[in-house]
């Protein structure tokens, strides 16, 4: 078991050459079948987190919680788990860790019996001081049962002195500082938070009287509900008694939503500011083309996450586009690789090149973006082996040089290739015959139209320009934590 967990490490590290989905986050209140409309929801947003999964139902008298490490549809679409769930109102979570350790524990929805009663609580996102409020609530007498930050927004709903909940909930949020959506399930509500920026997605659909809370409209389309809106940046909405009433304590704040939500994490055929990603993603592949001036065969884009850049960049290029490479969807994240000399076949696992479309072509390969470089150059590596003639590779986004702090799992700064190496040291990193990225004016023309400047919208491109909307308080102490029991040995954290 030891060793199959040092492999799992070694494979998670790899898998870092990937900025990793945040979490997803389903509610719906006022329907019979709630519990399984919730898994349906998780089951669209899966790409959003793989390690678990859970849904917290209510009865009208008691709530009843799921939990599992995993996937949805292997624990969600079995008729006895989800008979164990009933009730109209219902939440649900698909996990993807960025603090606190894999463990069931962890595992969302949270629940706490509270004094004015049940509250569950589903959280996308990362809070920035959640360190700092963890240790001063242990000093007043909490207890904490799991290693998340999203347990800090419990605690401090559980010290309000204040007497209704919505008030508890908004003297919590001040507090709070990060990026953040969060799902609440009280015994009468159902609300829906987004953070002062808007950096974390929610919206807000409606089915029939049934009203839905979720990161992405794809699982409002899974369950054949209605997009309503986005949740506004600093919004509270509660859905009490079939009726939606709207509450914005924060000072207005500039929106400042997550720039790979556009660029990586929104599944294709999800809405974000009413246009969907895929389009997004085609003019990225668009303005690319326009700053590159290079002469090639084909154009063949990375699956899947470079397949919309691609077909952008060939269409403005009028270039020849080619899948080069293929796929392996059944190899999932938890794939144990039992010896060194598979491991050494890497990304070979996951990705094959067509040698009769790429052998003696000069190729332009296109990704979404570049972060450790280690899968992108076993992929060059790859394509040259097949035959290859050049290979220029061109990235969809500009150079990551940060990190993130709101909810991505992403390497340090250190482990990041543009951190401190230039175009040319990437390029030979990479061992690719070129290599540019998307400029930053390129990325606001692609999606917004027009170059960056000081008018919204202005996202949230600290991945790029070091410019953070808000100050990562727990990083102070030179410190990135994942897992909150491991900071400073203290057993508390």
């Amino acid at each position: 078991m030891k060793i199959l967990l040092i492999q799992k490490k070694k494979l998670k590290k790899f898998s870092k050459d990937k900025l990793r989905e945040e979490c997803g986050i389903f509610g719906i209140s006022n329907h019979e079948d709630a519990s399984a409309l919730v898994a349906l929801g998780l089951h669209a947003l899966q790409h959003r987190g793989q390690e678990g999964c859970g849904i917290v139902s209510f009865d009208g008298k008691n709530y009843h919680s799921e939990k599992r490490q995993g996937l949805v549809g292997d624990h969600f679409t079995d008729l006895n788990t989800l008979k164990k769930l009933p009730g109209n109102f219902a939440i649900g979570h698909n996990r993807y860790s960025t603090t606190g350790e894999t463990s069931l524990r962890n595992i969302q929805p949270f629940f706490a019996d509270l004094h004015m009663g049940g509250l569950s609580i589903a959280h996308n996102g990362n809070l920035t001081n959640a360190l700092l409020l963890r240790e001063s609530l242990v000093k007043d007498g909490a207890i904490f049962r799991t290693t998340s930050d999203t347990e800090t927004i419990v605690q401090l709903i559980a010290k309000s002195q204040r007497e209704k909940f919505a008030d508890k909930l908004i003297e919590a949020l001040f507090q709070i500082k990060g990026g953040f959506a969060l799902v609440l399930m009280t015994n009468k509500k159902l609300v829906g938070v987004r953070d002062p920026f808007g950096i974390r997605p929610l919206v807000i659909g409606k089915l029939k009287n049934s009203y839905i809370f979720a990161s992405e409209t794809c699982a409002l389309d899974i369950v054949g509900a209605k997009f309503i809106r986005e949740v506004e940046n600093g919004e509270i909405v509660i859905v009490e008694n079939e009726k939606l009433k709207s509450i914005k304590p924060f000072p207005k704040q500039k929106q400042r939503p997550c720039v790979f939500e556009y660029i990586y994490f929104a599944r294709p055929d999800s809405l974000i500011n009413n246009i969907c990603a895929y389009d997004f993603r085609k003019k990225l592949g668009i303005e690319l083309a326009k700053e590159t001036d290079l002469t090639a065969d084909l154009i063949v884009p990375v699956p899947d996450s470079g397949v919309p850049a691609a077909l952008g960049y060939a269409e403005f290029s009028k270039k020849k586009f080619e899948l080069g490479l293929i796929r392996n969807h059944y190899v999932g994240r938890t794939f144990i690789q039992p010896s060194q000399s598979i491991r050494s076949l890497g990304v070979k696992l996951k990705l094959s090149s067509t040698r009769t479309i790429v052998e003696n072509k000069s190729i332009i390969l296109i990704d979404d973006s570049l972060v450790r470089g280690t899968t992108c150059s076993k992929i060059v590596n790859m394509l040259y082996e097949s035959g290859a003639k050049e290979v220029h590779v061109r990235i969809a986004c500009p150079e990551i040089k940060y990190p993130d702090f709101y909810g991505v799992d992403m390497p340090t700064r250190n482990e990041l290739l543009a951190h401190d190496k230039n175009n040319q040291e990437m390029c030979k990193h990479i061992k690719a015959k070129s290599l540019k990225f998307l400029s930053l004016e390129g990325l606001y023309k692609a999606l917004i139209n027009e170059k960056r400047n000081e008018n919204y919208p202005q996202f949230s491109d600290h991945y790029f320009t070091g410019d953070y909307p808000i100050k990562p308080d727990d990083d102070l102490k030179g410190l990135k934590i994942r897992q909150l029991s491991l900071l400073s040995g203290k057993s508390t954290n």
